[in-house]
């Protein structure tokens, strides 16, 4: 395991058990949802600076629907730099 990967399992134990510090659980537990809860909140903090990013480049546009909350959708006119960007990765 290395070093990065232990540190983010710590740092989810650690995380839930300060925000919730009556809990306790089994190995499976803590794996099923003490961490899977770090990773999705961590997730989705990533996600939404990567969509704040392409939005900024003008290649998906956002915009708030009736329910007020935000979507998102491609740029259809910038498809074919779309298309080459990610041609272009790995």
């Amino acid at each position: 395991m290395c070093v990065s990967d232990k540190a983010e399992i710590e740092t989810g134990v650690l995380s839930y058990l300060v925000s919730n510090p009556v809990a306790r659980d089994t190995l499976e537990g803590i794996v099923e949802w003490w961490l899977l809860e770090h990773k999705i909140k961590h997730n989705i903090t990533e996600v939404r600076d990567v969509l704040d990013e392409l939005t900024a480049r003008k290649l998906i546009l956002k915009y708030k629907t009736s329910d007020t909350r935000v979507h998102y959708r491609i740029d259809h006119r910038k498809e074919k730099d779309i298309r080459a960007l990610i041609k272009r990765r790995p």
